[in-house]
């Protein structure tokens, strides 16, 4: 998992220094939003190298909120709860802006509609079986929380999009293929998430 590679002792080195700004760690979360706003625009115009490049922004920014926590020791529950709302939607964003930019076709015998509802249904499944195993009381420990993970969490599924959309610059193909990808791959990391569960679960 990228999470393994990115510490949050790297990207604190990376991005503690904009703590100077003197925004809260909630403000940067939600200015993460801007840039997301702006590439779904970019994708609705069929401006796919902007699109990225403002969703990359967005990412970029999202790392800020949780350095600059770190460094202002200002971490709170609330905050990381507003980090994970944020970051849903600036999920949704992007699949609405790469439906609107792709139009409706057939990939694999699939409306491209149903490509993307496989991916959001997902990308939502693949965080409430964590979410639902600790609230049901299935799976309590923090630490088999975290082992729960997966083939492809929210870092790994926007890496392999972003890839799919510098790849669409030159074949649209390509980014239908990463997105049919990471909807395959999304769900079954929603099922190897519920077998965790059934396995270490009580």
């Amino acid at each position: 998992m990228l999470k393994a590679i990115l510490s949050n002792e790297q990207t604190d080195r990376l991005t503690r220094g904009l703590a100077v700004f003197g925004l809260s760690p909630n403000a940067w979360t939600i200015i993460s939003l801007l840039p997301a706003l702006a590439g779904l625009a970019a994708l609705a115009m069929h401006h796919l190298a902007t699109g990225l490049l403002l969703f990359g922004l967005s990412g970029a920014i999202d790392m800020v909120d949780g350095a600059v926590a770190r460094a202002t020791g200002k971490v709170s529950a609330k905050g990381s709860f507003l980090d994970g709302v944020v970051d849903r939607y600036v999920e949704l964003l992007l699949c609405l802006g790469l439906l609107l930019y792709l139009g409706r076709f057939e990939f694999f015998g699939l409306p491209s509609e149903a490509w993307f509802v496989l991916l959001i249904f997902g990308s939502i499944m693949t965080s409430f079986v964590r979410a639902y195993a600790d609230h049901r009381g299935v799976v309590k420990d923090p630490g088999e929380l975290k082992r729960m993970g997966g083939l492809l969490e929210r870092m790994e599924r926007l890496m392999l999009l972003f890839t799919g959309m510098l790849l669409g610059l030159f074949d649209p193909q390509w980014l239908m293929a990463a997105i049919a990808a990471t909807a395959v791959l999304a769900n079954a990391t929603a099922l190897q998430r519920i077998a965790f569960a059934f396995r270490h679960g009580k």
